[in-house]
């Protein structure tokens, strides 16, 4: 959905989640006026309220509301209005203690905290039905209604004997009859072939190692019935206004059961919430995978490049693991940037003004506890009047010439217990080559299998571990386009199910390659085996057989001493790499560098000192150039055009500030 069907004049999203349910009438005006301030167009509201909302069964007060959405259509301030069914009220839990979450111990949770629900229960769903009827009705054609915001994170998961039940109807519907299932997961293993339907269960805590395919299953499961319930709540707010977009937050992270990328159809607008974990450059490391991955779902539903938003952030802190860490000077613009450099049709921040009580009473906010009189107001301010000077540069496609696959399923099947190693993650692999090109200053795409490879000359699969025939075919038929391609230790080793391919790793793509594998060598935490090539390999090892391909670096030492580690396979005019190992960083980029060189893909903005990150827009005949500059000293980079934040004509090169960001209208080529 772009944004001018928000606005109609092409201006980016600036705001954030507001709780007035939190502060008395007197606080909401006195929002809206620092709202206005600000430069903020649109707030999300209702996520949390539904006790305030409903606070007995069936008995609505919205009049609070009313004068809300009234106040912020005065100000000129557009909603995101929430159905707030990620938080069920107390008397819901009281009423349907069978709708609370059940944990694969069989430990029923009590209320206490937000997500005590289970979506598959039907008094769970009927409630959610109930409220979001109520606020269709009532507000569906409010002025200030510019976004349906349908739930909030979904990711909740249940064992409970309602999930275990729609999971057996959901396993019918995926493979028909017993048979195809028992085929499926393999289930001759450890005599766990089912003979009648009611034998199977959802994956409970068990003696040893549960059935990889169920487990696997189970996570498709939930990413289905998850949508379900999204799906239901979006009919119905779309039957009461079809003019209205509808969206739902993604929520980021190794323990949350949706496919992204298929709910991507479902959803006018792809919105993701994204908090780094790193202090350090790998918060902007990360700031920049997860918008590419974002990019790549909202691509993959639209099927062509399509804005998406950045539902949630946080202003100025990073949340690490054990502490918060606070923001740099800066650091707020140049991670809000760096998100709509990369296709974000704005920026939104969690949360507008920092509660004075409850769990989250110290989770970063716009409006601190100290008020507006702050760094971190001032500095949101100025991101606002940036955000104004940009109106209209929403829309254009990012200029990538690498493409980098990732499937939410492969990174869910490698953290089965019984694989070769702890640890394995899809994920993680697909962020360490993001990081490698992003070093090199080469923009990448990060696309699920069968997402359009138009323009792409480097397709890189990082542990892509399970291999339909369609995501087979999708990879052969970049290479038989002239397409080059890298994979690395562990893609295409298994199917759909989780089961090997037989006949040598990796299974799926040997004859591409041109190589065979015989044997895995996992490495132990903190075990380096030294390269030929130079540099270091971790986490795994292989004994590889070439069959065709050219050997590039080998192992030194050890039981695979000078065996291959990386290869190049010649396929027609392309190259089809294969890195058994994990490269050090150094390693990797160069790695990389060289492929992508190969392959002509070059870095965005050659000239950039290292610590300057560069993205391009395409829109029409014109383009962007989005310069942020990660150092803390001034970095002359190489540029041609109109500097947008302050007016100025570039001629041929202009400085970056310490921490500052840069958008220069380039001359047409």
């Amino acid at each position: 959905m772009p944004t001018k069907a928000l606005w109609g004049d092409g201006r980016l999203c600036y705001g954030g989640d507001w709780n007035p349910e939190q502060w008395p009438p007197g606080v909401w005006r006195e929002d809206v006026a620092l709202m206005r301030a600000a430069g903020v167009n649109l707030v999300t509201v209702g996520v949390f309220a539904w006790s305030r909302l409903e606070p007995e069964p069936g008995r609505y007060t919205l009049g609070w509301l009313d004068r809300v959405l009234d106040l912020l259509h005065a100000g000129g301030i557009r909603a995101a209005l929430a159905t707030p069914t990620a938080s069920p009220p107390p008397w819901f839990s009281l009423r349907h203690p069978d709708a609370l979450p059940v944990t694969a111990d069989g430990v029923r949770l009590t209320h206490g905290s937000r997500d005590t629900y289970c979506a598959a229960a039907p008094a769970y769903r009927d409630a959610a039905r109930n409220i979001t009827e109520v606020l269709a009705a009532r507000y569906a054609h409010h002025p200030a209604l510019a976004l349906w915001h349908a739930h909030n994170e979904y990711g909740t998961t249940c064992h409970c004997p309602h999930a275990e039940a729609a999971f057996r109807r959901w396993l019918t519907t995926r493979h028909g009859d017993l048979d195809a299932l028992n085929d499926a997961w393999a289930t001759s293993f450890w005599s766990q072939h089912y003979s009648d339907w009611a034998q199977v269960g959802a994956p409970r805590a068990t003696q040893y190692l549960a059935n990889p395919g169920q487990l696997l299953d189970f996570r498709r499961f939930w990413s289905d019935t998850l949508l379900s319930a999204y799906t239901e709540q979006r009919d119905l707010l779309r039957a009461a206004n079809p003019q209205v977009p509808i969206t739902t937050n993604y929520v980021l992270g190794d323990w949350v059961p949706v496919d992204h990328a298929r709910w991507a159809r479902e959803v006018d607008l792809v919105a993701v919430d994204h908090y780094p974990s790193a202090t350090g450059r790998g918060a902007e490391e990360q700031t920049a995978f997860a918008a590419d991955l974002a990019r790549g779902w909202a691509r993959h539903g639209a099927g062509k490049p399509a804005p998406w938003l950045l539902m949630e952030s946080a202003p100025n802190q990073l949340h690490t693991a054990g502490r918060m860490h606070t923001k740099e000077p800066g650091r707020m613009t140049r991670h809000s940037l760096a998100h709509v450099a990369r296709g974000s049709a704005g920026v939104m921040f969690f949360q507008w003004r920092a509660p004075a009580g409850g769990a989250e009473r110290f989770h970063s906010a716009v409006v601190s506890h100290a008020g507006a009189d702050t760094r971190v107001f001032r500095e949101a301010t100025a991101l606002g009047a940036a955000l104004g000077r940009l109106t209209g540069t929403a829309p254009g496609r990012v200029e990538a010439t690498v493409a980098i696959g990732y499937d939410a399923a492969s990174d869910w099947a490698l953290r089965h217990p019984g694989m070769p190693r702890a640890g394995l993650d899809h994920c993680g692999e697909a962020a360490a080559a993001h990081r490698a090109l992003w070093h090199a200053g080469v923009t990448a795409d990060v696309v699920p299998p069968g997402t359009p490879l138009d323009g792409c000359r480097l397709l890189v699969l990082p542990a892509l571990y399970l291999a339909s025939d369609a995501t087979v075919d999708w990879v052969r038929r970049h290479v038989d386009a002239g397409g080059h391609l890298l994979v690395t230790w562990l893609s295409g080793v298994a199917d759909e199910h989780a089961r090997v391919r037989l006949g040598g790793y990796p299974g799926a793509y040997r004859d591409l390659l041109g190589v065979r594998v015989e044997e895995f060598h996992p490495l132990a935490d903190g075990e380096r085996v030294p390269l030929t090539g130079g540099g270091t390999g971790r986490i795994w090892s292989e004994t590889v057989h070439p069959a065709g391909a050219e050997t590039v670096s080998a192992y030194a030492g050890g039981v695979l001493d000078g065996r291959p580690a990386i290869t190049r396979h010649r396929v027609g005019d392309a190259y089809a790499w294969y890195v058994s190992t994990r490269p050090d960083d150094d390693t990797y980029r160069r790695l990389l560098t060289e492929a992508a060189r190969l392959a002509g893909a070059v870095p965005t903005c050659p000239g950039a000192p290292p610590g300057v990150e560069a993205v391009r827009r395409h829109d029409g005949d014109g383009s962007l150039l989005y310069l942020l500059n990660h150092t803390d000293e001034p970095q002359r980079v190489p540029a041609a055009g109109v500097e947008m934040l302050t007016g100025e004509a570039v001629g041929s090169a202009l400085t970056v500030a310490p921490g500052g960001v840069a958008v220069v209208r380039e001359e047409p080529s």
